[in-house]
């Protein structure tokens, strides 16, 4: 489960003793995975306050209370238990001159599984030949390598254009089968690691069978997530398609 860290500083309590913040972020990202980022916020002196009131908006120069305690910046920690956050809070360096309060996210988003909903979804749209079911996957900036089809495709524009070319060489069903996809989800970024084998008639006589690696990059757009990256390596296109010689002058 995510939790938030809010870093809370004191312009009361005396710093000069604080230990570095390095270590701490070291310790819990490189060294054990749970901080997944984080930042330092500017002084409250420099924040703006914004009210909406009887359809006027309402500037003020400064934070939302005057207090002693601010919030100074942030973590997000990604850890099985509420108690397992709390003792990454209390090795905070801040912790002995200030304050952390550790907020769960609301745990009714599942991301994971509506990733994967679209992964299935490109496969109906592959298997059914169906161009506009699969660019509406794929973001409008969305960059894809493919040795197989052309090489580099930058848009959904020219995505589309290699996709049909490929659809043009296939006759019948696609087969599209994901093996052991690992997804790893990070606010509104998410990449996903897989085997995907491809099976399917050729136009021309011959069967294609291809086994490639694919690595694919997701972007959560308002309520919708979409792929705007995917690089899939593998064996070349010789090697990859079978022809089948009978009936074959």
């Amino acid at each position: 489960m995510k939790y938030m860290l809010l870093v809370c500083g004191d312009d009361t309590a005396d710093a000069s003793g604080m230990a570095p913040v390095e270590p701490w972020v070291e310790e819990l990202s490189a060294q054990r995975g749970v901080r997944l980022h984080g930042h330092r916020l500017r002084l409250p002196a420099d924040a703006v306050t914004v009210r909406v009131r009887d359809g006027e908006v309402l500037r003020t120069d400064g934070p939302f209370a005057e207090t002693k305690e601010y919030v100074a910046g942030y973590d997000i920690l990604e850890c099985a238990t509420l108690e397992e956050a709390v003792e990454a809070a209390a090795k905070h360096p801040v912790a002995s001159v200030g304050a952390l309060e550790v907020r769960a996210f609301w745990d009714d988003e599942d991301a994971e599984r509506e990733i994967r909903r679209l992964d299935a979804e490109v496969t109906a749209a592959v298997r059914d030949h169906d161009v506009d079911r699969a660019m509406a996957c794929y973001a409008p900036d969305v960059e894809v390598f493919h040795p197989g089809s052309g090489g580099e495709q930058s848009g959904v524009g020219a995505l589309r254009k290699a996709v049909e070319l490929w659809f043009s060489a296939v006759d019948g069903p696609v087969e599209r089968e994901v093996l052991g996809l690992r997804i790893r989800v990070d606010e509104s970024i998410a990449f996903g690691h897989a085997l995907v084998r491809t099976r399917a008639a050729l136009a021309d006589g011959g069967k294609l069978d291809t086994t490639e690696r694919v690595t694919t990059g997701y972007r959560l757009a308002g309520d919708r997530w979409r792929i705007v990256h995917q690089h899939m390596s593998g064996p070349g296109d010789a090697s990859a398609v079978t022809r089948n010689e009978e009936g074959r002058s």
